[in-house]
């Protein structure tokens, strides 16, 4: 027996893969460089460091679109990650492009999720904004991009980061907001985020009886197909088809309109539904609660947590509020504004 050593795997990239894939062995590089490993490549180290970290398992306790569903077949962060995984894992290895990259990316790209999904984002915005002139260095916004990338760089393994790679952090920083990321693994990343959470934030959205799915757009169910399995294999393999033929991963139009009428159809009936919105009032105020006691109230951050400087404390409060799970904000919530006596 034989061991496959990174060299082995470095020199069969060379062969198997495009010429316009990403080579481990011509990574830029990391932060603080390591000694290479001698059975993983580079971006296979980044990816079991990403899945080995604390904020990867947080996921499994962070809403995607319903808060608190009852059953155990909705998405969470951690689902949709992984469905991300797999379908862009499968474009890359179709275009000859490199997959252990694209994983890493793939998995790493939420981790700077609140809790309550995009509720707890809007409340720390609104946090922020409310903060301005009252504290130092109060960013404009949320991110989660941006948070993803604080969590891999500065705040897992005990304040000193993941420490991955230049082409991951930069799939993970670029799979939203305006800037492509700049490889084409990052760019697969980008696009089956979009696949996936349209749809199974349809199937989920039927599956609460939100939506039928004979309520989902006509021409896109046309062109797409008429269930999950069906539009997901034409999304990918269009994905594909086209991304062959031009050299830039993306679909064709048609396929792409037909995606962007789902997901405007979504918005209209699914994200602002009753149902999807009735508990965001409730979480959109546990969040914002929590962030303004912990800015009164520093001193009950955890040691790791603590502002080194003033104008770090209202970032500091967001890394360790965007960081907790739905329930243990629930459970934090409740200790500081819930009597006792009250709670179940």
């Amino acid at each position: 027996m034989s061991a496959l050593t990174r060299t082995d795997i470095e020199a069969a990239e060379h062969v198997a893969l495009s010429p316009r894939a990403s080579f481990s062995d011509a990574s830029r590089g990391r932060v603080r460089p390591l000694e290479l490993d001698p059975y993983r490549t580079e971006y296979q180290r980044d990816r079991d460091r990403i899945i080995h970290s604390k904020a990867f398992r947080r996921l499994m306790h962070k809403t995607q679109v319903f808060l608190s569903p009852e059953g155990d077949h909705y998405r969470t962060r951690l689902t949709h990650t992984l469905e991300v995984s797999q379908i862009a894992r499968s474009v890359a290895r179709a275009l000859r492009l490199n997959e252990d990259l694209t994983e890493a990316i793939a998995l790493g790209h939420d981790l700077g999720h609140t809790p309550f999904g995009h509720a707890g984002e809007d409340a720390l915005t609104a946090c922020y904004g409310e903060s301005r002139g009252r504290y130092d260095g109060v960013p404009e916004a949320y991110h989660h991009n941006v948070q993803s990338v604080r969590v891999i760089e500065d705040l897992e393994y005990d304040g000193k980061g993941l420490n991955l790679t230049w082409e991951v952090r930069d799939g993970v920083a670029h799979h939203t907001g305006d800037e492509e990321p700049s490889t084409l693994e990052g760019c697969i990343v980008r696009l089956a985020d979009r696949i996936a959470y349209v749809n199974h934030d349809i199937d989920d959205a039927v599956r609460g009886g939100v939506l039928d799915e004979s309520e989902l757009p006509a021409g896109a169910v046309a062109v797409l197909g008429a269930t999950h399995g069906a539009r997901i294999r034409t999304m990918v393999r269009d994905t594909i088809a086209t991304s062959d033929a031009s050299g830039v991963i993306g679909m064709s139009p048609e396929v792409w309109d037909a995606l962007m009428e789902l997901r405007s159809f979504l918005f209209e009936k699914v994200y602002m539904s009753r149902r999807a919105k009735e508990e965001e009032p409730k979480s959109f105020g546990v969040v914002k609660a929590l962030f303004g006691h912990y800015l009164e109230h520093p001193e009950l951050l955890p040691a790791e947590y603590a502002p080194q400087a003033p104008d770090e404390l209202v970032q500091r409060v967001t890394d360790y509020v965007a960081g907790m799970t739905d329930r243990f904000a629930i459970g934090a919530y409740e200790e500081f504004f819930v009597p006792s006596s009250w709670r179940l």
